[in-house]
Formats: structure tokens, sequence, C-alpha cells
């Protein structure tokens, strides 16, 4: 092509007239179709767990705070596998903050991260990503613990 064949570029828009644009071509949010998938997906979690404290306590005869515990810790199994079997990241993309909020949100951040380094070997893959996001959220608690314990022993 000749260099006679080519115009020379026009850039002859405003900086309204390059909002309007933008505004037109934007998607729209959808706050309240959101907040209505997370509150579903939320509940049923929540409700789910529940049911599983539920069990515990009624038909393992566990006492109601060591029922919570083994509910949680269930959750998080849970949460774990769904995020193993790739079944987490569809209900999170449904739900958005439903799925991220619970106990099992924090499995899934804990587990896909190993995940992505499981190539790499057990040890040095999995073993060193799992506490990429874990690890300061566990330090950030066990130290506002022993803070907060050290205050009650002090005030008592």
């Amino acid at each position: 092509m000749s260099e006679s064949k080519l115009r020379s570029p026009s850039v002859a828009v405003t900086q309204e007239e390059y909002k309007q644009l933008t505004e037109k071509l934007s998607p729209k949010p959808t706050v309240l179709k959101n907040a209505l998938s997370a509150f579903v997906v939320g509940g049923i979690i929540c409700s789910f767990g529940q049911m599983i404290v539920n069990f515990y306590m009624n038909y393992l005869g566990l006492a109601k705070t060591a029922a919570q515990t083994a509910g949680t810790a269930t959750l998080i199994m849970i949460g774990a596998i769904l995020t193993g079997l790739g079944v987490y990241d569809t209900i999170v993309k449904y739900g958005g903050a439903g799925g991220i909020i619970p106990v099992t949100g924090f499995s899934n951040s804990m587990v896909s991260p190993a995940l992505e380094y499981k190539r790499e070997g057990y040890v040095f893959g999995v073993g060193g990503k799992l506490f990429t996001i874990a690890g300061p959220v566990l330090v950030y608690g066990i130290t506002s613990s022993i803070i907060v314990g050290l205050i009650y022993l002090l005030i008592r």
C-alpha cells in the first residue's frame, strides 16, 4: 500500500461525547439481582451448615458447642472438596458474596492457590502456597486473640 492512500487519523471526539459513549456502552449494574443471588446462596450455605450442626447434636449426641465446632470443620472440608472439584467456583460466580462470606469461602481461598501450584509438587507447590492467603489471616487472628486474652486477664 502506498502512503498516499492512508488518511491521517481524526480524533474529533470531545470529552462530553466520549463520556456519553462510555455510559451508553458500559454494562448496567445489576445490584438488586446480585444482592438477591448473594442472599440466596449465602442462605443456602448457612442453612446447610445449621442442618449439619443439628445432625451432630440430635443424632451423634454432641453438645451444642462441640456440634458447632464439628459443623464448622465439616463446612470447611466440604468447601475444600468442592473447590478441588471445580464446583465452588461456579457457586461463587452465581452467588458472589454469598459464596465468599461464609466459612466455605475461607476454605476456597486457602485451597485455590494451592491447586494452582500443584504441578510444582506437594511440598513446594501445594504446601508452599497453601498459606499464601490464609497465613496473614491466621497470624492476625492468633495475635488478636492473644492480645484480647491478655487484656481480659489484666482486667479481671
